[in-house]
């Protein structure tokens, strides 16, 4: 019920930087607002996240694929700012607000990435005992450089250990990685050899 409050809140009060954000991205490039992504959220359901486009439209079906990294030309210039800030996040408030995720939680994987959710192991599977988070353990002990079955088993660890402190904790250290946008490029691959799916846009 917080968590419902909260983002209600946060979408009246950033209501006026949103629609700049929005228009200016329909402005610098052509293509949607917000870019629709299915995710696996509690239980393991399908759900829809939203974010700001930060990449030109059909971006994942040019170049090779992986992750984002310096100078890829798929991301729009306004992209990369949204991104560094981490304002292309914001349109989650919705999902938030719906009831598909949290505050603080396991960020939510895509539906084939790092690999279907058939592949899980019964302990990975723990981490989708909890809705989803804006932000999360792993995302401030590496974020986007950490390998994926050692994010996910942050993500269990997270789900063995929650509580209202520790997710005060979490909040704090994702401040501090915003404004220092530390850790917040991608460095490639993060997918072990066992699992040859590559790491897709837009994560």
């Amino acid at each position: 019920m917080l968590g419902i409050v909260l983002s209600a809140l946060g979408l009246i009060i950033l209501f006026p930087l949103m629609l700049i954000v929005a228009v200016l991205i329909k402005l610098s490039s052509p293509g949607p607002v917000i870019f629709r992504q299915e995710r696996l959220g509690r239980d393991g359901r399908v759900f829809v996240m939203y974010k700001f486009r930060s990449m030109k439209i059909n971006s994942e079906h040019t170049g090779s694929g992986v992750y984002s990294g310096k100078g890829d030309a798929r991301v729009t210039g306004l992209g990369r700012f949204l991104r560094a800030t981490s304002i292309d996040e914001l349109p989650q408030l919705w999902n938030i607000l719906r009831g598909d995720m949290s505050f603080i939680g396991p960020r939510p994987p895509l539906t084939y990435h790092p690999w279907p959710i058939e592949e899980y192991t019964d302990e990975q599977r723990r981490m989708f005992d909890v809705r989803p988070g804006l932000t999360g353990w792993a995302q401030v002990h590496g974020r986007k450089c950490v390998e994926w079955t050692n994010r996910i088993a942050m993500n269990v660890w997270y789900v063995d250990h929650v509580s209202f402190l520790l997710d005060i904790k979490i909040l704090l250290l994702t401040v501090a990685c915003v404004v220092t946008n530390h850790d917040n490029k991608n460095v490639g691959a993060t997918v072990s050899d066992t699992h040859s799916t590559l790491d897709k846009q837009e994560s």
